[in-house]
């Protein structure tokens, strides 16, 4: 599958914005799709994860209450509504999927996933 992320911006603190990854290729809703992001200087880190139906999502504990994932599977999309921004959010914001995952919960890692989008940056200005 390919993805192709988009929506990353600037955004003053307390602000939203959505980002969404568009799938193309193999049946998308047979894969499990996720959210990541990488500060500069920082390891890749897990932040939303959702599977094939949407019936089940995840989230890293500082963006629970906050962060919305969602899959719209006619289209083909994965969106990550993000509202309440910090500055600690700005990253560069990572599409991932996968196909052969059995396990969705809140600790998946980068190594659970074989399909990448190309990112998108997220700057909140405090």
């Amino acid at each position: 599958v390919q993805l192709q992320v988009s929506g990353g911006g600037l955004v003053q603190a307390g602000g939203s914005l959505r980002v969404s990854c568009a799938a193309s290729g193999r049946a998308f809703s047979s894969y499990v799709m996720a959210w990541f992001r990488q500060a500069p200087g920082k390891e890749r880190e897990f932040v939303a994860v959702i599977s094939w139906s949407g019936g089940s999502t995840y989230y890293k504990d500082s963006v629970k209450g906050r962060f919305t994932i969602s899959r719209d599977n006619a289209n083909n999309t994965v969106y990550l509504q993000m509202s309440g921004l910090k500055p600690e959010d700005t990253a560069v914001y990572y599409c991932a999927a996968d196909e052969r995952t059995t396990i969705v919960d809140a600790y998946m890692g980068p190594q659970d996933f074989s399909s990448w989008g190309q990112g998108t940056l997220v700057t909140v200005s405090s």
